[in-house]
This record gives C-alpha cells, structure tokens and sequence, in this order.
C-alpha cells in the first residue's frame, strides 16, 4: 500500500450532511483503489460506546475512545472518515492530539440550525424541541464552531453533491504517498 493514514474529522450539527458526505467520498476514494474505513457517530454508538450517554462526561470518553481506535487505523495505513458532532472545541483538540497532528485534518459542516430542523432526517430536532431528549446538540446543548478548521463546506450554499466534490478534492490533495 502507498498511502500514508490520515484521519478527515467532519464535525456540525446532526442534519448538517457530515454522513451523507462521507459515504459518497468512501465510495469514490474505494474506486480510486484507496484504502479507506469511515466510522460514524451512530455505528460506533451501537457497538464500541453503546454504554455510553449524551452527557458531557459521556461525550469526551466516546470521542476518546473512537480517537484510539482512529489513530490504529491512521497508523495502519488507512484513510478514516470520521463524522461525529464533537461539540466542543475541547474534544476536537483532545481527538487531534491522541490521533497526532500531522495526520488530522478537521472538517467543518457547516449549516444553519434551522436548515438542519428542516431536514431532521432522524427525527431528532422534533423530539428535541418537545423535550424528549435532554442534551441534544444545537438544542438543549451548546455546538462551539470550529475556530481553526481546516476545511469549511456550508451545505446551505453547496449541493450535496458539490460538498462531496468539495471534501473528496481536498482529501486527495492530502493522502501523502509513503
């Protein structure tokens, strides 16, 4: 494999388009014979953190823990999409310390919270809004936007195709060959 790892950490608000983004970039970078994995907030809420809560002391182990397992993978020679809401800017620089630096590479998806109610593709804003989910990011809990990303793509202006288009450029201007 030619491809030095690097880990692409898409972070906004559920609803932003960080999934949907993600998926179309994994199935276009496997078609360009890249090695890539991405790990989602709601399958690794299923299985490695399914113990965990939304509470803020829950929050920082889930980014933690996925943050190890990234830096495996980066160090084994992987791409890794990450897509996980990661509100605080404290947990964005504790994922990029333990996964390293150099190899990090943080994705801002940025959207309006009203566009991201409007789309609510889970449902979640509505339950949020009636106060069936404490702790909800955006809602009943606070999102700090990135001060320093390294990439901005506002899906209110982009297409989702052309967000995809945005971040898969960026990606390959960034795998570094071994």
């Amino acid at each position: 494999m030619d491809q030095k790892g690097q880990a692409f950490w898409l972070t906004g608000l559920s609803g932003s388009g960080k999934s949907t983004i993600a998926l179309a970039v994994e199935r276009r970078l496997i078609d360009r014979q890249k090695m890539v994995v991405l790990l989602d907030g709601d399958n690794v809420r299923n299985g490695l953190c399914k113990d965990l809560t939304f509470s803020e002391v829950d929050r920082r182990e889930n980014i933690r823990r996925i943050s190890e397992l990234v830096k495996i993978l980066v160090e084994n020679g992987l791409v890794v999409l990450c897509t996980f809401i990661s509100p605080q800017e404290e947990m964005r620089e504790e994922a990029k310390r333990i996964i390293g630096e150099d190899d990090f590479h943080l994705i801002f998806v940025d959207a309006p919270i009203d566009l991201c109610i409007e789309r609510d593709p889970k449902g979640l804003y509505a339950k949020a809004i009636r106060g069936e989910i404490d702790e909800f990011t955006g809602i009943s809990a606070p999102f700090d936007p990135p001060s320093r990303p390294d990439l901005v793509i506002d899906t209110a202006q982009h297409t989702m195709e052309e967000s995809s288009q945005i971040l898969f450029d960026y990606i390959l201007k960034n795998i570094p060959v071994k």
